[in-house]
């Protein structure tokens, strides 16, 4: 049976302060699938997941991006997160005044909202959540502090993995997850992801680091240089790089 497409990246160019960075790249994503994007700094990774996601500072000159049969482009910032879009930050910021649960319960119910779907009450949204947590192994108090706020980076990560848990996404792009991460907490982390998203859901690693990808089992290992997607393979072209480099590649 064939595979539906949930995303399809066709000849892309995107600049920033018209320079551009992302240079007809072509990509395609099915259901189920785990895609790892690999490169060296500055090659346009985090480019490419701030473009999918619609930060405003980037802008697509040319090409397109089809995200389940919907033309990406033209959708806003939070129209993509209810359309199903999920980007796990690098560096999640913190939001003194936000407490973490009103964050996360207003997250969840905008999204329920947007899909016509039932919005939880605090108790409700408290029992949800509080059965995530602990698959996580994180601690309760989390909910209560100020978002981000004095977290650790393991304990930043978690978090963005409890609203990526609850927002049940359909694409969810990890942008870096294991910078700043023991190897304990990245186990977690993983075992979370792979155990509780759906079985449709796709997920986008960009890494510059293999340890990741003992737990996430990625279907495709994508090479990146200066804003393309260069060779394509699979785990063992993460080896190949491990002993040759990128200078290989160019």
């Amino acid at each position: 049976m064939e595979k539906k497409k949930i995303l399809n990246i066709n000849d892309l160019k995107a600049s920033i302060n018209n320079i551009e960075i992302i240079k007809k790249l072509n990509l395609t994503i099915n259901e189920n699938e785990i895609h790892v994007i690999m490169g060296p700094n500055g090659s346009g990774k985090s480019t490419l997941s701030k473009i999918l996601t619609g930060h405003p500072s980037y802008e697509v000159t040319s090409g397109s991006i089809q995200f389940n049969s919907q033309n990406l482009l033209n959708l806003e910032p939070e129209e993509r997160a209810h359309a199903g879009l999920f980007l796990a930050f690098q560096y999640p910021i913190e939001m003194a005044g936000v407490t973490n649960f009103d964050f996360l319960r207003l997250a969840y119910n905008e999204k329920q909202k947007a899909n016509n779907l039932k919005e939880l009450d605090p108790l409700e949204f408290m029992e949800l959540t509080q059965k995530l947590i602990a698959k996580l192994k994180m601690n309760q108090q989390f909910l209560n502090r100020d978002l981000n706020a004095g977290f650790s980076g393991g304990e930043k990560k978690r978090n963005e993995i409890l609203q990526m848990l609850l927002l049940k996404p359909k694409l969810i792009i990890l942008d870096e997850i294991d910078s700043g991460v023991d190897v304990d907490a990245l186990k977690v982390i993983c075992d979370s992801i792979i155990e509780n998203i759906d079985k449709k859901t796709s997920i986008i690693v960009i890494t510059h680091y293999p340890r990741i990808l003992e737990y996430l089992k990625p279907d495709f290992v994508h090479i990146m240089i200066q804003g393309k997607l260069i060779k394509t393979g699979g785990i063992e072209l993460v080896q190949f790089l491990e002993k040759n480099g990128y200078e290989s590649f160019q």
